[in-house]
């Protein structure tokens, strides 16, 4: 898939001057903590040496996820176990909330940067194979010696609400308690529904000739759709295009 490619490459970019000094077993504790309070399912990524440490609990079990070691590890920053129970659109827009969310936090000064988290709401397969809503909630650690990302914690919670009936995808300013950015689907007043099939392919990874066999339609005309949605989109390639369709509403309650 091209955005867990790109994504690999922006999070895992390799920093060749200070080593972070950041001890893991502090990160490690607070991911427990987590777990222990809340019975949530933890995932601590480390960017600098690319493994996970997965935390498991009682909502590990309600999802199907059994592990035999707590933490498992694993060398991937990806713990495509849990990944695997997402819902197969909500997976796309989840990747594509997070390179936003690296990308909003790039632009702040260091400092700042604790103050924001990620809150969504998607689809997971649970026992049973059917969906339940899920809260994920993911924090990012910065290192002080290098100014780049060390760790990333993610948090899943069987959701609470029965009023939840869309999965959300927020950036939320937990200082302030704003949500500071907010991804709807209103693209859909600007790309046709052929379009937005198209996009939907092409945001799942598949190729020009994939998406014409999918769609039963010729290859120059899933090109001309392309080409169409770079176009009305304003964007260069089609990893722009599918981050900006997620991005075209943007809250922005920090100018207030």
């Amino acid at each position: 898939m091209e955005i867990v490619h790109t994504l690999n490459k922006t999070l895992l970019k390799k920093d060749h001057g200070r080593k972070c000094l950041l001890d893991i077993e502090v990160y490690k504790n607070i991911a427990l903590g987590y777990v222990k309070t809340e019975h949530c399912l933890a995932v601590l990524s480390d960017m600098q040496y690319n493994k996970s440490f997965i935390f498991s609990s009682k909502t590990a079990v309600e999802l199907g996820l059994y592990f035999n070691e707590n933490p498992a590890v694993i060398d991937s920053i990806w713990e495509e176990e849990i990944l695997k129970k997402i819902h197969p659109d909500d997976k796309i827009k989840k990747y594509i909330h997070e390179l936003r969310f690296f990308e909003l936090l790039e632009t702040m000064k260091p400092e700042d940067r604790s103050d924001f988290s990620v809150l969504s709401r998607l689809r997971m397969k649970g026992k049973g194979d059917t969906y339940k809503f899920v809260k994920h909630r993911m924090f990012y650690f910065y290192s002080p010696e290098n100014t780049k990302l060390r760790f990333a914690l993610c948090l899943y919670n069987i959701d609470l609400g029965p009023s939840v009936k869309n999965s959300e995808f927020l950036i939320v300013n937990s200082v302030k308690g704003k949500i500071i950015s907010e991804d709807e689907l209103v693209y859909k007043n600007i790309l046709t529904k052929r379009e937005l099939e198209v996009l939907k392919y092409i945001g799942e990874g598949f190729i020009s000739k994939e998406i014409a066999g999918l769609l039963s339609i010729s290859i120059n005309t899933v090109n001309r759709h392309r080409q169409n949605i770079l176009e009305k989109l304003k964007v260069k390639n089609s990893i722009m295009a599918v981050a900006e369709n997620l991005a075209h509403k943007t809250i922005s309650q920090e100018s207030d």
